[in-house]
C-alpha cells in the first residue's frame, strides 16, 4: 500500500539543494529518474520540476529504510528525509552534483508501472506515443522548462502592462458569430433551439466596444480559437496577449509592444535587444524577401532580374514578363559544392510543389558557369545576368519566372529551403521586424473582386481614402505585423470610429445592408454614441515562447496540445456523443460530403 507524508514537511525542491546547504536536513519529494543498486550501497535519482537530487543508502542506513529502498523503481513518488552531506563522486552535469541526501526516513507515496517510454531527456520515441501518454511526457525536463518559461512570459506580459496602466477584462467565450478570417467553431443553444454561438477567433469586437466605454488602455491574456487546418506554428486553441488603446497613434502602440518584447527578452534570456526594432513596407518585405513575416538573420534577398534578361529569346522569361509578371532570383553564395544538380533537381520538384513551373539555375562551380538555359543565351548575356546578381565562382544562383504572385511567395520559400540545407540560419539569434503599409484590399484571383486583408474595421490611411471605390488597389491600411526570426507574433491596427467612414468601407466590400446588420449591427449602432480613436493588436503567447525557448513546435510549449487532423490523441478529443444530448439540442448528425 502507498504511505502517506505524515509527520512529514517538504523544505526544499530537488533541484534547488547546494553545498551550502551541507549539514542541513532536508525534505524532499519526486519521482525516481534511476535507482542504482551497487550491493551494500544505494542510490536513488529523484526528480521534480527543479531537476534531480542523490539520495543515497549505506551501511548507516536503517535496515527497513534500505530494504524499502532496494524495491523502488523508475517513476515510483516518493518522499525522503536525511541530511544533505558532500557527495564523494562529484559530477558537473546536474546542478545538484556536489552533494546527496543521506536518507534517514523514506516513503513511498505511490507506486508505479513500467512507463511505455524512458522518461528521459533526450526522448526517441515516436511524438504520437508520447502525446497518448502526455502527462508522461510532461515529466520531461525540456517539455518542464518550456511550459515554466510559458508561465513567466505570461506573468512578466501582465505586471508589465498593470504597470503601464492598462486594465484586465475578460470578454465573453461564446459570441455572435462574426467573419474573422477564419472557420468558427459552434456551440449550439439548448435553449435557443437552432441557433449557436461561436467560440471567438479573437476578442476583436469586445475590445473595441471596450474602448468605446472609456476602458482606455485594456488587456487580456485572451483563448482564441480557429477552426482552420494546422501546422507547426498553429494550434485550433491558442493564447492572445490581447490589448486595446484609446488617445493614440499607431507609434505609441509599437512602442507599448517593443518595451513588452525587451522586458521578456532582457528578464528570461539575459538578452538586451536593440530598439528600435526595424521598420518595412509590405512592399519591400515581398521584393525583398518573398514573405510578409521575413527571416532577416540571413541575406540571400531576392533580386529583380526582369530589366536584364528581357531581351533573351527564353520562353519562360519571356512568357512571364509578357504577362506582367517577372523573373526573379536568388543567390547562393559559396554553396555550388553542397548544392549538387542532384539537389537542384529536387528543389526544382519542390518549388513545382508550391506553386512555381519550374526552376531555371546558374551553377558555377568550375571556371565556366553550368547554365540550365544556357542555349538561349546571346554573346555577353551569362556576364550581364551573374554580374547584375553579384554572383561569382562558387555560387548558385536559382531563378524563377512567372506572375509576382507566384514568383516571391516561390522563392522566398525557396530562401528558407536552401538556408535550412546550407545551415545559414543563426539558432541564438533573434530580429524583430515591423511590417507596415499593408495593402487595404486584394484581389481574390478566381472572382476577380476586391477583398479586405484585414478585419473591415481596419482604419485606411487618410491620404488613401479618396481611392476606396475608385482604385482599391491604392489604399494602404494603418495596420502592422511584428515579426520574429520569420513568425508572424502579432497583428494589429488603428480602427475606423466614423460612423459614415465605416458604411463606406462595408460598400467597397460590397456588403448589403442586410449583411452589415446581421454581422455588425450591435458595433455599427455603437459608433453613433461617441467613439474615441483606437487600435490594438494581439500577440501569440504560444509563439513567442515557442520561440524564446527554441522548439520546433508549437504542441512544445502546450500541455495539451491537438495534433495535425486537431485531434488530442491522449483524450480521444473529439469523440462522439449519446443521441440524447443530440436529441436535446435538436442536432441530426449527417455524413460530409466533400
Amino acid at each position: 500500500m502507498a504511505e502517506f507524508m505524515t509527520g512529514l514537511k517538504r523544505t526544499h525542491y530537488c533541484g534547488t539543494l547546494r553545498a551550502s546547504d551541507i549539514g542541513s536536513e532536508v525534505t524532499v519529494c519526486g519521482w525516481v529518474q534511476r535507482q542504482r543498486d551497487l550491493g551494500q550501497l544505494i542510490f536513488i535519482d529523484l526528480r521534480d520540476r527543479t531537476g534531480i537530487v542523490q539520495l543515497a543508502f549505506d551501511d548507516n542506513t536503517d535496515q527497513a529504510i534500505f530494504d524499502k529502498a532496494f524495491t523502488t523503481r523508475s517513476e515510483f513518488v516518493l518522499c525522503a528525509k536525511g541530511v544533505v552531506r558532500e557527495r564523494s563522486a562529484k559530477t558537473n552535469k546536474i546542478p545538484t552534483g556536489d552533494i546527496e541526501i543521506e536518507v534517514n526516513d523514506l516513503r513511498v507515496l505511490s507506486k508505479a508501472q513500467t512507463p511505455p517510454f524512458e522518461i528521459v531527456d533526450n526522448s526517441k520515441t515516436a511524438e504520437d506515443v508520447r502525446l497518448k501518454y502526455r502527462y508522461l511526457d510532461l515529466r520531461r525536463t525540456p517539455l518542464q522548462n518550456n511550459i515554466i518559461t510559458r508561465s513567466k512570459i505570461a506573468k512578466i506580459a501582465r505586471d508589465y502592462f498593470y504597470d503601464n496602466g492598462f486594465i484586465e477584462i475578460e470578454t465573453p467565450m461564446m459570441i455572435k458569430s462574426t467573419p474573422e478570417g477564419a472557420r468558427d467553431y459552434l456551440v449550439p443553444s439548448r435553449i435557443h433551439n437552432g441557433k449557436f454561438y461561436a467560440l471567438p477567433q479573437s476578442p476583436q469586437i469586445y475590445k473595441q466596444l471596450l474602448m468605446l466605454s472609456g476602458f482606455d488602455r485594456y488587456i487580456q491574456l485572451a483563448r482564441c480559437f480557429r477552426d482552420e487546418d494546422l501546422r507547426a506554428d498553429r494550434q485550433p486553441e491558442f493564447t492572445q496577449i490581447d490589448m486595446e488603446l484609446s488617445f493614440v497613434d499607431v507609434d505609441e502602440i509599437m512602442d507599448i509592444n517593443e518595451g513588452l518584447m525587451i522586458k521578456l527578452f532582457k528578464e528570461i534570456k539575459g538578452i538586451d535587444l536593440p530598439a528600435p526594432f526595424e521598420r518595412m513596407t509590405y512592399n519591400d518585405a515581398m521584393n525583398t524577401y518573398g514573405s510578409d513575416k521575413p527571416d532577416v538573420r540571413f541575406g540571400m534577398q531576392i533580386q529583380d532580374l526582369s530589366d536584364v534578361v528581357k531581351d533573351i529569346d527564353f520562353v519562360v522569361f519571356k512568357s512571364a514578363l509578357e504577362n506582367g509578371g517577372s523573373v526573379r532570383a536568388i543567390v547562393a553564395k559559396n554553396a555550388a559544392a553542397s548544392l549538387t544538380r542532384k539537389k537542384i533537381d529536387k528543389l526544382t520538384e519542390y518549388v513545382k510543389g508550391i506553386g512555381a513551373k519550374g526552376l531555371a539555375y546558374i551553377r558555377w562551380a568550375d571556371e565556366t558557369p553550368n547554365c540550365s538555359f544556357n542555349k538561349f543565351l546571346g554573346e555577353g548575356d551569362l556576364d550581364r545576368i551573374t554580374s547584375a546578381l553579384g554572383a561569382e565562382k562558387g555560387d548558385v544562383v536559382l531563378i524563377v519566372a512567372d506572375k509576382n504572385s507566384v514568383t516571391l511567395p516561390t522563392l522566398g520559400a525557396l530562401r528558407l529551403e536552401v538556408a535550412g540545407q546550407l545551415d545559414l540560419i543563426p539558432k541564438d539569434e533573434f530580429k524583430f521586424v515591423w511590417i507596415v503599409d499593408f495593402p487595404f484590399f486584394e484581389k481574390d484571383e478566381e472572382s476577380g473582386e476586391w477583398v479586405a486583408m484585414h478585419h473591415p474595421f481596419t482604419m485606411p490611411k487618410e491620404e488613401c481614402l479618396e481611392y476606396l471605390e475608385s482604385d482599391p488597389g491604392k489604399v494602404i491600411a494603418k495596420a502592422y505585423d511584428l515579426t520574429l526570426n520569420g513568425t508572424e507574433l502579432s497583428s494589429g491596427s488603428m480602427r475606423i470610429t466614423d460612423y459614415a467612414l465605416q458604411q463606406k468601407m462595408f460598400r467597397a466590400l460590397k456588403l448589403t445592408d442586410e449583411e452589415i446588420e446581421a454581422k455588425f449591427g450591435f458595433l455599427v449602432e455603437a459608433y453613433k454614441y461617441g467613439a474615441p480613436p483606437h487600435g490594438g493588436m494581439g500577440i501569440g503567447l504560444d509563439r513567442i515562447a515557442m520561440l524564446m525557448c527554441g522548439a520546433d513546435s508549437l504542441r512544445d510549449v502546450t500541455a495539451f496540445p491537438k495534433v495535425q487532423n486537431a485531434s488530442e490523441l491522449m483524450s480521444n478529443c473529439p469523440s462522439a456523443v449519446d443521441q440524447e444530448s443530440l436529441d436535446v439540442l435538436g442536432i441530426q448528425i449527417k455524413p460530409v460530403t466533400e
